[in-house]
């Protein structure tokens, strides 16, 4: 084991030793009651399998076959979950072969941070992961289930799934993804359209031609944002059927890897390799999610969600743990935004499984951890190629892209912030600017518009918190920040709010906590005032005098709507939300 892996796991164990021992302690006298038959009363049991066929009544109330439940994000809206409609009767079908029962327990919200990017319906996108977690529980709440399959692939709907399933951690769990849409118009060409429709030179008919190139058929989006990487993550957790994330919708192996994933429920039931999820999930998992975010240049959404979740299951981690790790684990995939290549293209040349056995094989990862298949983690990925099957997009451990990780941790005046150094040219990784500095992201797309912008300039977007407004994701400023910083402008972003799996070549010092609104420093910041972001050396400063910086006030949010698209339904969500390195939380 790498012993920045080790040091780091040790750590995490210690600081969560009391919460987890408390977790686990739920988990054990839960998972020692009584199967549902024989511990609920008889109208609880006749209400709850009145609606199955009668064949299956006689098997779960007389023979007490396992029933399994359907936590599912099915709608057929989204194209990631749209292939779910048909995964319920596929799940029957196998069930019947099985002899057991199945039932969709509940469904949850899924909503796409794609549709909602830069309309006031992305200000519910952050909590929709607490809202899904709050969802699964109440569709495991009738306590009639032996197991459990989770149906959820996108942005916040894994982490909602799996913080919900962990609060049920005494139940067998199995998460069953849907697969990559078709290879489309390529990441870099949309990117390029984008940029020219920001600068007026394509129009609005020649942008919607090229984003539905891009985006054209069912299954998750081809980029390896948050949707792709919850899969790569699930894949190190061991709680997919091995190999499972990047297979098609629609194919004869799509169909088998979800009938294979009953069977794997049951076979990690109580009455055969008992595996409760709440076990299966420990700190080593954790840690193993964490390298292989970081060896592909995952997500920074997960630096947020990963912390809600292990916080979840009794274990405390921070960015810290993520820094540090980073520092050691190599970067190991090129995959849109940290290269040209998409997710079909990263499965075509090895895909999770050749990420892991590398990861594995250089001791940068726990082998000796639980998973829903008996081979554990490594099932798989000995299986996989020997060689990438195209080095532009997988490289071994003993030829990286990068030594070090995806992910840094900044900090300084500003309080502290994470920064996807993977897909940001090296020339740009230190910026040393004044800032211009605005409260929402609109203010700053019309500067833009406007010709206001033409100089070197750190952009400030605060009051974009958690607390604020629910911490959007502000993508619309990318493109033309990309087209200042192609102009040879040298511009960084900074804010409190989020920039997720698609940040790209611009450099982003995001998620900055504590938040503007909650008195962090950023809410400090004058334009005009210089300041640097160093990625190399972990630096998020404002270059102003210690006793002129003491004594500025805080700026005032200035009002924002915060009625209309549900927004006043979320107002407790707002109140009580933890900090972005606490994970966001409206539960703790």
């Amino acid at each position: 084991m790498h012993p920045v892996v080790a040091r780091v796991t040790a750590r995490i164990i210690e600081r969560s030793a009391e919460l987890r021992a408390a977790y686990l302690a739920v988990v054990d006298q839960m998972a020692q009651r009584k199967p549902a038959q024989d511990r609920m009363g008889c109208a609880n049991l006749a209400h709850a399998y009145a609606a199955l066929p009668g064949s299956e009544k006689f098997r779960v109330t007389v023979e007490k076959v396992p029933n399994i439940g359907i936590v599912t994000a099915y709608n057929d809206m989204l194209s990631a979950h749209q292939p779910y409609q048909s995964y319920p009767a596929v799940l029957r079908d196998e069930a019947a072969k099985l002899g057991v029962t199945v039932q969709v327990a509940g469904g949850v919200p899924a909503m796409c941070d794609g549709i909602t990017q830069g309309t006031p319906g992305m200000e519910l996108s952050l909590f929709s992961r607490d809202a899904i977690a709050m969802s699964t529980a109440i569709s495991l709440s009738h306590d009639v289930f032996d197991g459990v399959l989770l149906l959820g692939v996108c942005d916040k709907i894994v982490p909602g799934l799996l913080i919900g399933a962990l609060h049920y951690g005494h139940l067998p769990c199995v998460f069953v993804p849907a697969g990559p849409m078709g290879t489309g118009l390529s990441n870099k060409a949309k990117a390029k359209v984008r940029e020219q429709y920001a600068q007026g030179l394509v129009g609005r008919e020649e942008l919607l031609k090229a984003e539905s190139a891009a985006y054209h058929g069912p299954g998750t989006c081809t980029f390896y944002g948050t949707a792709n990487s919850n899969q790569m993550l699930l894949e190190a957790m061991g709680l997919h059927v091995p190999g499972a994330a990047f297979v098609a919708p629609g194919t004869e192996a799509r169909e088998e890897l979800t009938r294979e994933a009953l069977r794997t429920v049951l076979q990690i039931g109580k009455t055969r390799r008992f595996t409760p999820i709440g076990r299966l999930v420990d700190e080593r998992c954790i840690v193993n999610a964490m390298v292989a975010l970081l060896a592909t240049g995952g997500s920074t959404n997960h630096l947020i969600h990963w912390v809600a979740i292990a916080r979840a299951a009794g274990i405390v981690i921070d960015w810290s743990d993520f820094d540090e790790l980073s520092s050691a684990v190599p970067l190991l995939a090129r995959v849109y935004p940290n290269g040209a290549a998409d997710v079909n293209q990263f499965q075509a040349a090895g895909g999770t499984q050749w990420i892991l056995r590398e990861l594995l094989d250089g001791g940068y990862m726990h082998p000796d951890v639980a998973s829903v298949n008996e081979e554990g983690i490594y099932a798989g990925a000995d299986g996989a190629p020997t060689v990438s099957g195209d080095d532009a997009v997988l490289r071994p451990v003993s030829d990286p892209f990068s030594a070090s990780g995806g992910l840094r941790l900044l900090q300084g005046k500003l309080g502290r912030a994470v920064i996807k150094v993977s897909a940001v040219p090296e020339g740009h990784h230190v910026i040393e600017a004044p800032a211009r500095v605005f409260a929402s992201q609109e203010a700053m797309l019309a500067a833009f518009a406007n010709g206001e912008m033409n100089c070197d300039m750190v952009v400030v977007v605060r009051f974009q918190g958690p607390q604020a407004n629910g911490m959007p994701e502000l993508h619309k400023l990318t493109p033309p920040l990309a087209v200042l910083q192609d102009q040879g402008y040298k511009v960084a972003l900074i804010t409190d709010g989020r920039m997720s799996g698609a940040s790209g070549k611009v450099p982003a010092a995001i998620h900055i906590t504590p938040e503007a609104l909650s008195g962090g420093p950023l809410a400090k910041v004058r334009d005009g005032d210089l300041i640097r972001l160093d990625a190399v050396h972990g630096v998020l400063d404002v270059l102003v005098s210690e006793a002129e910086w003491a004594a500025r006030e805080l700026a005032d949010q200035p009002p924002q709507a915060a009625t209309g698209f549900g927004r006043e339904l979320f107002h407790n969500f707002r109140r009580h939300a933890g900090g972005a390195e606490q994970g966001a939380c409206t539960w703790l």
